[in-house]
């Protein structure tokens, strides 16, 4: 698979370039606060929403598949894509490769979510289910792509698919200036590999913190230890921070920028739901909580800012949704 050393880190440029291509197929996402949410969170913050869960695909993803495929020349979307995921990356490509008329496999850990393979084979993608975890359904993804003569999109090491991304990014920012921090969670680290990159271009001051599974670590883990890539074990329920190694090229981004990086159980991710449900009439998946929950676990970080949190997906399946309304 590519590594950070064989890829250019996209750019701000590049970030511009593809909100300019991105134009004709996603509207700008909303940004709200809730009263009953700042009351819930308390400390005199406002906190706004990014309401990525409002994607066609419900999740922020979408944006880097676009991107990608926007990008690829005729032939190379005439052989087509293979990618890997627990779904919304999966989402993502097979979205793209719809629009764009491109064959699209994607390969997903045995007994996925149900909601989230659903919606993938809906899309048109052939679905392979592979594998006990991440790790070896990408072992299984390249080896299609190797037989087939597809392209294998990595989960993180694309600049495409940041640079995708980051125009989330360049939205929050346009859409509430004066942000004093923005929340982002990470699974690979695209999200907050994006963050950096705009918030240094167009928001020097507003600080981005990361916010991971404790159950899952292997990024938080790997900017702990400077950007060395490291794997861990994933016992988290969140599936969308359920990646078990760390991706080069997102570290390189974060180590210039990010401010801080955060741990979370899923407990908290949980409560966090429940108070998105509750206080923000907001369905989102244990991902898109988990910048909340980032801010909850520190109250008196944040107290009296402004703070911004990435809803980043709101796939919840069935079993998810009563677990969480239950929780309350």
């Amino acid at each position: 698979m590519a590594t950070a050393l064989a890829l250019a880190a996209p750019t701000i440029t590049d970030a511009l370039r593809a909100r300019r291509l991105l134009a004709g197929h996603l509207p700008a996402t909303p940004v709200w606060s809730y009263p009953t949410l700042n009351a819930a969170v308390g400390g005199g913050t406002t906190v706004f929403v990014k309401h990525e869960n409002a994607q066609p695909t419900g999740a922020f993803k979408v944006r880097g598949g676009l991107n990608l495929l926007a990008g690829m020349d005729e032939a190379a979307r005439a052989r087509g894509i293979v990618g890997y995921s627990t779904g919304n990356h999966a989402q993502s490509l097979a979205y793209a490769a719809a629009r764009f008329g491109a064959p699209c496999v994607i390969v997903m850990p045995a007994a996925p979510n149900p909601v989230k393979a659903a919606a993938v084979r809906a899309l048109g993608a052939e679905l392979v289910e592979a594998g006990a975890d991440l790790a070896e359904a990408a072992a299984e993804a390249e080896r299609i792509a190797a037989v087939r003569g597809m392209r294998l999109v990595s989960a993180g090491d694309e600049p495409a698919l940041i640079a995708g991304v980051a125009t989330a990014y360049l939205e929050l920012f346009e859409q509430q200036p004066g942000l004093d921090a923005v929340i982002v969670p990470v699974g690979g680290g695209s999200g907050a590999a994006a963050a950096c990159l705009v918030a240094a271009a167009v928001a020097p001051d507003c600080e981005v913190v990361a916010v991971q599974a404790a159950g899952a670590p292997a990024a938080h883990d790997s900017w702990e230890a400077g950007g060395a890539p490291v794997s861990r074990p994933i016992r988290t329920r969140a599936e969308g921070l359920a990646t078990g190694c760390s991706f080069a090229l997102p570290q390189s981004l974060i180590r210039r920028r990010l401010a801080e990086f955060l741990l979370v159980s899923d407990e908290e991710i949980a409560r966090a739901q429940w108070l998105m449900m509750r206080e923000a009439h907001t369905l989102c998946e244990g991902a898109g909580a988990a910048a909340l929950a980032g801010l909850l676990s520190r109250p008196g970080r944040f107290a009296g800012r402004r703070v911004a949190v990435m809803c980043t997906g709101g796939n919840a399946g069935e079993a998810e949704i009563r677990a969480v309304v239950g929780h309350s």
